[in-house]
């Protein structure tokens, strides 16, 4: 029998009777991080980073939660457990398992590049290795954030010159957090959708430093708004919300802007690329410093990257699992994108 089994429910565990990232409730379901489609609702028992856990708090309410720092292990029914750095959001874990001289770590989703707030992702050794692959493409590499970070700063100051709200679009939990650090230097006020608002809240309360915003209420003129900075989630995006701001200009912050294409559709002025996966480049160094034996690629382009890695020696299977691309949508290599013309992904694919 395996170490960890793929079910109807999600990654089993037999031998410590727990699931990793269940996708139906369970007993007792160990956490990599806060985004719903890893972290559910219905489950009896959570165990995660500390981090996490007023994350879960605020999305799921009141729960059992139980939650451990990076690098402490525990054991449950005679199995060894420990969380480690995943560098995806704030309290992002890797998942590793150990038992019976067998270590298979669950990588949950995560990014190599460090963006300050998350943690830096830690390679863990082990024998067989879970990776999710949701840019696991060779046109997904993504230009050093710093880059991108100054992009995005100069768009906003040319948007203020012209007189218009630079509205950003960005998740929620992960991406916004990592957005005020990119806008800080300007030392503009920032103001925020109340979704981001409750994650800002949560974390804050946890004790996580995070730069200052004001939430938009309605009671917010129209006139404070004017060539200010605005965070909005992408639900917002061209809703009744967003009238207040005109004019304004959209950038949308997304690894899948790095496709020209998805600029146009999602009818924004400006597409970051950014994001908080890795990319193709990060996906197979971090495979590659596990040393492990084995590797299952889950959600994302699992079929491809799969292909690849035993194509190059790694021997792998494909997973499908029922997490989503939580995430966003190639780029000039700055890794900024505006309305040209299409990128054809498929015709890319089809040259690997």
């Amino acid at each position: 029998m395996k170490l960890i089994e793929f079910t109807d429910k999600g990654l089993y565990c037999a031998a410590g009777d727990f699931y990793i990232d269940p996708w139906k409730p369970v007993k007792k379901a160990i956490i990599t991080h806060a985004h719903s489609d890893h972290a559910r609702p219905g489950n009896k028992h959570y165990l995660c980073h500390y981090l996490t856990k007023p994350l879960l708090q605020a999305r799921l309410g009141d729960n059992d939660y139980q939650s451990i720092e990076w690098n402490e292990f525990l054991l449950i029914n005679g199995v060894k457990i420990s969380l480690h750095p995943a560098g995806h959001i704030i309290g992002s874990s890797q998942i590793r398992v150990e038992h019976n001289n067998e270590i298979w770590v669950v990588s949950g989703d995560y990014k190599t590049e460090n963006d300050g707030i998350s943690g830096r992702f830690e390679p863990v050794p082990c024998n067989v290795f879970i990776t999710e692959s949701t840019f696991g493409l060779p046109i997904y590499n993504w230009a050093a954030q710093e880059n991108i970070y100054t992009h995005i700063r100069n768009w906003i100051l040319n948007n203020k010159e012209n007189g218009k709200t630079s509205v950003l679009i960005a998740y929620s939990l992960g991406k916004a957090q990592r957005l005020l650090k990119a806008i800080g230097p300007l030392q503009e006020k920032i103001y925020v959708h109340g979704a981001i608002w409750n994650m800002h809240q949560a974390l804050s309360s946890a004790g996580i430093l995070l730069p200052e915003v004001e939430r938009i209420t309605p009671d917010t003129s129209k006139e404070t708004l004017k060539k200010s900075i605005v965070i909005a989630p992408p639900g917002a995006d061209g809703s009744s919300w967003m009238k207040r701001m005109e004019p304004y200009a959209t950038g949308v912050c997304s690894g899948w802007m790095q496709v020209r294409g998805n600029v146009r559709r999602r009818n924004a002025d400006a597409g970051f690329v950014l994001s908080d996966h890795a990319d193709w480049k990060g996906l197979l160094s971090a495979v590659k410093a596990t040393g492990a034996e084995k590797v299952f690629v889950t959600h994302g382009f699992q079929s491809t990257f799969s292909r690849y890695l035993n194509e190059n020696g790694i021997a792998s299977a494909e997973v499908k699992t029922e997490y989503g691309n939580d995430d966003e949508e190639p780029a000039n290599d700055a890794g900024f994108v505006e309305s040209v013309p299409d990128i054809d992904e498929q015709n890319t694919q089809e040259k690997l």
